[in-house]
């Protein structure tokens, strides 16, 4: 089997094949640490991770860089509003976007940067594009002369007044020219702010990745991702700073994009009220699991409509699958996540096609229970990211909206399963019925087994 990626840069789903032999470096773009991670913002990590799982399972060297923004004008926008020192903010909103990935089950990358940790490898890059032709210092600023790189543009493929409107860049009289962007701009002295040879002052968001990655990965790599709203303007420049301070030198090799998340078919914004952060959901009581196949459930290059349907059923998939690993009982064999799993994720991270492959696998394990078939369906889930939790616990901890407010408690549960088993065995089916009754009240489902011998029970 071999791996496939769609390339933005070229539009065409290509074999991927690293720059070195079994190593491979991937960049994706990471938080700006100034709020909580809202749905938009997870499903890249998610995306990401799946990819990061699957290149370790080819390759002996993978390393995964993310960065953190932690110097941005969203960040001294946010600070203002609390009274918040920025340092406090940004950790406290970096521990925060840590533990919201955490419950989706996202691997940490291996390098996680954080930009005010690499001011200086960004003074040394703007200064390199200052000497080779392609940036200037004016009033404070120092700008990327979009003019100087005949075919930017490139990634995005927009003509010049597309990228100008796009970009909606600032119109300032210090510009050579309407489209250049800023490397570096000055700071007032209650803004953060560093010494430069163009006075005190702080990075532009782009020169940020590009300092990172190069710091990290080196000129050029193999993969770098992100979410389709930043091909335009921030990867398009990261493109034009590396490749005209490196004499032409690609920044990536291959440049991956998400599509967008959308609520309930319409862009996800607050002032539509449809606005919510990964906090919101687990709080709801939503499984990070749930969330996680729900942002698996479309192919990663297509829009996702995210709803609470979806939720339900990707909550119902995973009572499903983890019903028949826990009905099989005993012991899973050791496995390779099956081929069909593996050659669905290779095709351009064809996530829809392998979920069905694990409700197959799932099917075959309630036809025919055994070691091998639940060592299968196991290895087939772990490779998406899934069965993180042991089948008995999945089932004895809600799952749903509202089941953070659910009533009985594990130990209550059990006393009355007991009450009902003795009910029954002295045929008193009456008040066998009402136990049954009342824990259907509190959302409590319970699963009498062939056997006759055996109860197990799950939330709703």
């Amino acid at each position: 089997m071999a791996l496939e990626l769609t390339n933005t840069l070229t539009r065409r789903k290509e074999l991927f094949e690293p720059r070195q032999p079994d190593r491979v470096g991937m960049y994706v773009c990471g938080p700006t640490v100034y709020d909580r991670a809202h749905i938009g913002n997870a499903r890249p990590v998610v995306v990401f991770d799946l990819l990061y799982r699957l290149l370790r399972r080819r390759y002996a060297e993978v390393t995964y860089v993310r960065n953190i923004t932690d110097v941005d004008d969203k960040i001294i926008a946010a600070a203002a509003r609390t009274a918040e020192p920025i340092e406090a903010l940004t950790r406290r909103t970096t521990q925060a976007f840590h533990a919201d990935m955490d419950a989706l089950g996202a691997l940490r990358p291996d390098i996680e940067p954080r930009a005010t940790e690499h001011i200086a490898a960004m003074v040394a890059l703007i200064g390199q594009l200052i000497g080779s032709g392609h940036a200037y210092a004016a009033e404070g600023h120092v700008l990327f002369h979009v003019p100087a790189m005949p075919d930017y543009g490139a990634l995005s493929r927009r003509n010049r007044d597309e990228m100008v409107a796009g970009a909606r860049v600032e119109v300032a009289p210090y510009k050579r020219d309407p489209a250049d962007f800023v490397l570096w701009k000055p700071s007032s002295p209650d803004q953060p702010g560093w010494n430069s040879p163009w006075g005190r002052g702080r990075p532009g968001w782009h020169i940020e990745c590009s300092a990172m990655a190069r710091e990290h990965l080196g000129v050029t790599f193999d993969i770098h991702g992100g979410g389709l709203d930043l091909i335009f303007p921030h990867h398009e420049n990261e493109i034009a700073q590396s490749r005209c301070a490196h004499g032409g030198a690609p920044l990536a090799r291959v440049w991956l994009h998400n599509g967008f998340v959308m609520v309930n078919g319409e862009k996800m914004a607050k002032s539509a009220g449809n606005f919510f952060t990964v906090r919101d959901l687990l709080e709801k009581g939503w499984d990070g699991e749930v969330i996680r196949l729900t942002l698996l459930s479309a192919h990663y290059r297509q829009p996702l409509d995210f709803t609470e349907r979806g939720l339900s059923q990707a909550l119902s998939l995973l009572n499903s699958w983890y019903g028949a690993l826990r009905n099989a009982g005993g012991e899973a064999a050791s496995a390779e996540p099956p081929p069909e799993v593996v050659a669905a994720l290779e095709d351009d991270l064809n996530t829809p096609l392998a979920i069905a492959h694990l409700s197959e696998l799932a099917s075959a394990l309630n036809k025919a229970p055994g070691a091998t078939a639940k060592g299968a369906l196991l290895a087939a889930g772990q490779v998406l990211g899934l069965f993180g939790q042991d089948p008995e616990a999945w089932f004895k901890s809600a799952r749903g909206p509202g089941a953070a407010s659910a009533g009985l408690g594990e130990a209550e549960i059990e006393a009355l399963i007991d009450a009902r088993i003795a009910a029954r065995q002295a045929k008193n089916f009456a008040e066998a019925d009402r136990v049954r009754g009342l824990l259907k009240d509190d959302g409590v489902v319970l699963e009498d087994h062939r056997d006759g011998r055996r109860t197990t029970w799950r939330r709703e």
